[in-house]
């Protein structure tokens, strides 16, 4: 049995509560992507593991997740993980907070940023442009029905372009929904991502 396989099913049953397929019998370019995931991180995020129960939705997830947070963007790659980390809190998303906490202090590099917007991202050490950006990725996470052209109009006084605008509404949505689906498959965080970007 190789390691990867033994990581894999040392959390098998744990981290999800539907089946999580094993390594060996995943299509190849699913398994190939955790491969490489592993040889990077050290470690295969659950979230991986979990998504790979249903190739097609997975394949769609991280084309979407990549388009979101890997294209080039007037928003930093950290202020694309706050977001994340806000509207995870607001939906007590347990998995996404912690993981992408850990991604969040690693790109800002600040052991602090991730706990902090977390818990009161009003009272994190933060600019007012992001304070703005994250009020915005709030009101699309929990009342979109009620923006407007007054939240447009706020963010551009902050210097944010149409797209940027999209790309904060993206993010947040986007999360949404995999907060939700963290919460319904009852996803487990890696134990790897407690400690990471602390030291």
């Amino acid at each position: 049995m190789t390691q990867t396989n033994a990581n894999v099913q040392a959390h098998t049953g744990a981290i999800s509560r539907f089946p999580v397929p094993r390594l060996e019998d995943m299509p190849e370019d699913i398994r190939s992507r955790l491969v490489a995931v592993q040889e990077k991180s050290g470690f295969i995020p659950n979230v991986f593991l979990t998504l790979a129960y249903r190739p097609d939705e997975f394949r769609a997830f991280f084309a979407y997740h990549d388009a979101l947070m890997e294209r080039p963007s007037n928003l930093t790659k950290a202020e694309r993980e706050m977001i994340v980390v806000a509207t995870s809190a607001v939906n007590q998303c347990q998995y996404c907070v912690i993981a992408h906490g850990a991604i969040l202090r690693i790109r800002a590099k600040n052991p602090l940023i991730a706990d902090q917007v977390a818990t009161n991202y009003r009272k994190a050490d933060i600019t007012d442009r992001q304070k703005a950006m994250l009020d915005f990725a709030m009101k699309v996470s929990a009342t979109a029905h009620l923006v407007g052209e007054a939240d447009m109009e706020a963010l551009k006084k902050h210097g944010f372009t149409e797209d940027d605008i999209w790309d904060i509404a993206g993010v947040s949505a986007f999360f949404g929904m995999s907060n939700r689906l963290a919460n319904v498959t009852n996803m487990r965080p890696n134990a790897e991502f407690y400690a990471m970007g602390r030291g």
